[in-house]
């Protein structure tokens, strides 16, 4: 099990298009979660923040091992998906992965999720 939390900068200028997508993400959850299962992804989710003049969206997940990345999908949400981000997301700024230190989800639910 992989769990994970990174930090993405937005381009300049992009705030309202990040809007429009993760407002296209919630309006489109039923054929998002349908993706998830592929991934092994068992929980995904994005924060955002602004901070210090810069806009930041955030994504925490525990996904299982095997899981296919969201690149291979043939999926119309995960193409529209990968489409905003390119559009979104400054490649120029190094992503940040923050440490995990303590991971606590109960034995049950970790035997459901491999």
């Amino acid at each position: 099990m992989k769990v994970e939390l990174t930090r993405f900068r937005v381009k300049e200028g992009k705030s309202e298009r990040v809007d429009e997508w993760l407002k296209f993400l919630n309006e489109n959850m039923i054929d998002v979660l349908i993706t998830l299962g592929a991934e092994k992804m068992y929980v995904e989710t994005i924060f955002r923040e602004h901070l210090n003049g810069y806009e930041f969206l955030y994504w925490y997940s525990v996904q299982g091992q095997g899981g296919r990345e969201v690149q291979e999908s043939d999926h119309w949400i995960d193409k529209k998906h990968i489409e905003y981000w390119k559009e979104c997301i400054d490649e120029t700024f190094r992503p940040v992965d923050l440490k995990t230190e303590v991971v606590m989800i109960p034995e049950n639910i970790r035997q459901n999720m491999k």
